[in-house]
């Protein structure tokens, strides 16, 4: 149940590993020698760009391997010195990137004649989105010895604040009264206690974990304001009209887009919070469901798995969609590609290292073996095998945007939950049903709780520093907005903001609507695949192939879909809608 990452590096002191550092740092100062000597002037603009981007892809194919092997390693073992001191040198190096880059981009806008240069050129014609979204971008650079401060500060800035934060979650020790005696259990442990089934232990764990936060309430928000001042200074210096506009930039998305998407999530909230009013009702709550038995398992079946029953249903499952998908699964289980085990020093949750250098991917979760941890381990193979369908292409088209990011994993999780309704007994399949539904109803309704926190946190940050009350009181106020009178306002999580990475990174801000994006275009997908039958794989598999080098809405022609209609967001609402009349129905 732990990871093998040998195939990045056997160790940090290895002769591979430093040769690499080395020749890392070797093509940074040619990039910078060569971008100083050929980018001022147009002449020989074709041989010029290709020349930049081959040197680009062959530096991303070194540097991602070896910071994806700190990163990695620094992800189960959180004082790991070595590690932490590779990373920061690495970040540090990589700002010396930046001025090449600032020039070429600078340099690539002001060719006239772009689109003649790259039609004729397949090398160029490949990256063709690439360059294009570059000239689209330039328009908020600032100059290169500015953008280069900038970098090197972050490092020290906001780079520093979330490592911080990394650090203090993943150390977190939760005092817990277990078996007669307080013990001390790292906090992902706890956190998954939400999940067992005596409702005891839930409650117990839930005060618990509250308790814990005030050890690092004060230090997390000194986080989150110093992330969050850093992106408003920036955004407001290069001209975005606001953070949320500059993410829908990197995201590849129109405003359009997400406006359709929330508002048909509006609409559709009442239907959730019918769904959460019916759990609260079967749990025995008369006033909404407690926060602390928001993830309570259902029904008299307690479905439990061993990690290699796991592996068998999740394997022999993805089969029933393709060959290709479940020999990916079999692969990533057989070659110690997965760290399963919950342990001290490794931080919570679920994700998915896409290690393109390799054409590999590690896999990060907490395994406790309940259904809910398979659906996450089939939800995070999902996004591997979205980098298994990307592996042929390079490096620069193989970063696709945040939104596209969920569409993979949300259709694998879709199958095995298929799967397991259709082996499962009435009593079962209540507990599968409810499941689904409580995962849905993460991905849709406290998500969208969250984007309103966010929201109101970067409004709010721009008049100053929040304090830990405030924050406490507008994450609060964002779940009563989300939740409704689905939940009891007596016992909400007022923490949220603590315990969710995705708060703490200057460069990823609103990571939350993207989930919601993930899971309403793959139950359309999903809808398409039960329509199509095994005619959909071949489409499948080409619109995760191109997801990196085209705008959402192109991937979504693919498949015939208008991300910008509301029409298709309601659509794929109703399919959740149903399940929640049919979990309603069924009690």
């Amino acid at each position: 149940m732990r990871w093998n990452l040998d195939a990045l590096y056997p160790s940090f002191s290895g002769e591979n590993f430093k040769e690499d550092l080395k020749s890392c740092r070797e093509m940074i100062d040619k990039m910078k020698e060569w971008t100083e000597k050929h980018l001022c002037n147009d002449e020989n603009s074709q041989k010029k760009m290709e020349t930049f981007l081959h040197m680009e892809n062959e530096f991303l194919q070194q540097f991602t391997r070896i910071y994806n092997f700190a990163e990695l390693t620094l992800s189960v073992e959180a004082k790991n010195e070595t590690a932490m001191q590779v990373v920061e040198q690495l970040e540090n190096d990589l700002t010396e990137l930046t001025k090449p880059q600032v020039l070429f981009q600078k340099w690539l806008a002001a060719l006239e004649n772009l689109e003649e240069l790259i039609s004729a050129s397949k090398f160029l014609k490949e990256h063709e989105y690439y360059l294009q979204e570059l000239c689209e971008k330039s328009q908020y650079l600032l100059s290169e010895q500015e953008e280069l401060l900038i970098a090197k500060m972050k490092n020290t800035g906001s780079g520093a604040w979330t490592k911080l934060q990394e650090l203090l979650t993943s150390t977190l020790l939760v005092d817990i009264e277990k078996d007669g005696e307080t013990k001390q259990l790292p906090l992902p442990v706890v956190r998954n206690m939400a999940y067992e089934g005596d409702p005891a232990i839930r409650r117990n764990a839930y005060d618990a974990e509250l308790k814990a936060y005030e050890k690092i309430e004060v230090s997390s928000a000194a986080c989150l304001n110093g992330i969050k001042g850093e992106v408003i200074t920036l955004s407001k210096i290069r001209g975005y009209a606001s953070p949320l506009k500059k993410t829908l930039l990197d995201s590849r998305m129109e405003q359009e887009t997400l406006e359709a998407m929330l508002a048909a999530i509006q609409e559709k909230l009442p239907s959730f919070h019918r769904y959460y009013q019916k759990k609260a009702e079967l749990l025995g709550h008369g006033k909404g469901l407690p926060f602390y038995d928001l993830f309570a398992p259902m029904g008299e079946v307690n479905m439990r798995f061993s990690y290699e029953e796991a592996r068998a249903f999740i394997v022999n499952n993805f089969k029933s969609f393709s060959n290709r998908l479940s020999d990916y699964a079999e692969k990533a289980f057989e070659r110690q590609w997965i760290d399963a085990e919950p342990r001290e020093g490794k931080r919570g949750g679920a994700f998915c290292a896409n290690l393109h250098s390799i054409k590999e991917s590690r896999i990060l979760a907490n395994f406790t073996g309940s259904f809910n941890d398979v659906m996450t381990l089939a939800h995070e193979l999902g996004h591997g095998y979205h980098g298994e369908c990307l592996k042929e292409e390079t490096h620069l088209n193989s970063d696709y945007p945040m939104p596209i990011a969920e569409t993979a994993s949300i259709f694998c999780e879709t199958i095995i939950k298929d799967a397991a309704l259709k082996q499962a007994s009435k009593e079962e399949s209540f507990s599968i049903l409810e499941s689904s539904l409580s995962g849905a109803g993460q991905v849709i309704v406290d998500i969208y709780s969250r984007y309103l926190f966010e929201s109101e946190l970067f409004y709010k940050r721009e008049s100053g520093s929040l304090s830990v009350r405030e924050l406490k009181e507008m994450m609060l106020e964002a779940q009563r907005l989300a939740y409704g009178q689905g939940l009891d306002h007596q016992w909400l999580h007022p923490y949220m903001w603590v315990v969710k990475p995705h708060y703490y990174s200057a460069e990823y801000n609103f990571y939350n609507f993207p989930y919601a994006f993930g899971l309403l275009f793959a139950k359309g997908l999903y809808a398409k695949y039960l329509e199509m039958g095994s005619e959909f794989v071949e489409i499948y598999d080409k619109l995760l192939a191109v997801t990196g080098k085209n705008s959402i809405a192109a991937v979504g022609r693919i498949v015939d879909v208008d991300v910008r209609s509301k029409d298709f967001w309601l659509a794929s609402l109703r399919l959740l809608e149903a399940d929640i009349e049919k979990f309603i129905a069924l009690k």
